[in-house]
């Protein structure tokens, strides 16, 4: 089995902490792949930014398209996995939904711990798009700058494990999600030093994705994550063209 981790920012450091969770994650015979949008932002925070990282991996999908069994958008907020489930012919999973979904089975009320501020209305916003917002108590964050979003781990972990256990204390959560790529492998340091279980979205897209494919439940061809109708298009990437007319041949 193939699977593409596409960061959708431009941080080549948070690209190592994704490759290296998903492959801890992934199973002996999984091979895993991480690439690095060309353009954009250092990490995303806000709904433009999102916009810019969504056309970043779409133009990252298509370039790869075809090579793999599946296709994770490896960042937290899921830029553009609406729209890549409509053209690519394999599963496509987001960090957020997968975190969202391994959260759900642990427990029934779920926090969130995020690396700033700014960020939490758009990932309050994305768990509403899931239908999940009466299982989400609540969304803290860290409050001071990133210096270094490679090293955010690091330089943030006593903000970062007094935000958890908020979350546990006066939030009341069953489960909790460190979120974003940034905190890749995160949870996997702080087992045992929380009271409840803690959920990374790199570890559980990688598996969720296993999964799906394993599951070979088939591909939607009606409805609503059909492939885009053929229409005339100008000025596309190639490989987002390409997207466009291989997601309706379905190949």
């Amino acid at each position: 089995m193939r699977i593409l981790l596409i960061n959708p920012n431009i941080s080549q450091s948070v690209s190592d902490l994704i490759d290296t969770e998903a492959k801890r994650s992934a199973s002996p015979d999984t091979q895993i792949q991480t690439v690095t949008a060309p353009f954009g932002v250092a990490y995303i925070e806000t709904r433009f930014e999102a916009m810019i990282g969504a056309y970043a991996a779409a133009q990252l999908a298509g370039e790869h398209a075809g090579q793999y069994d599946a296709v994770v958008v490896a960042a937290f907020g899921d830029p553009g996995l609406q729209g890549l489930k409509e053209v690519l012919p394999c599963p496509v999973v987001g960090l957020t939904q997968a975190a969202l979904a391994s959260a759900c089975l642990l427990g029934n009320k779920i926090s969130i711990v995020a690396i700033s501020k700014r960020i939490k209305a758009w990932y309050a916003e994305t768990v509403d798009s899931y239908g999940l917002s009466d299982r989400l108590v609540s969304i803290r964050s860290l409050e001071e700058p990133l210096p270094n979003i490679g090293s955010v781990q690091q330089d943030k972990a006593a903000s970062l494990m007094a935000a958890a256990n908020l979350c546990v204390s006066e939030d009341g959560a069953d489960v909790i999600i460190l979120a974003g790529a940034p905190l890749a492998g995160l949870a996997r340091s702080l087992t045992g030093q929380l009271p409840v279980p803690v959920v990374d979205g790199v570890s559980s897209a990688v598996r969720h994705a296993e999964s799906l494919v394993r599951l070979n439940a088939g591909q939607t061809r009606v409805g609503s994550f059909a492939p885009p109708p053929l229409k005339p298009n100008a000025g596309l990437p190639q490989s987002i063209a390409k997207l466009l007319a291989n997601g309706h041949q379905r190949i």
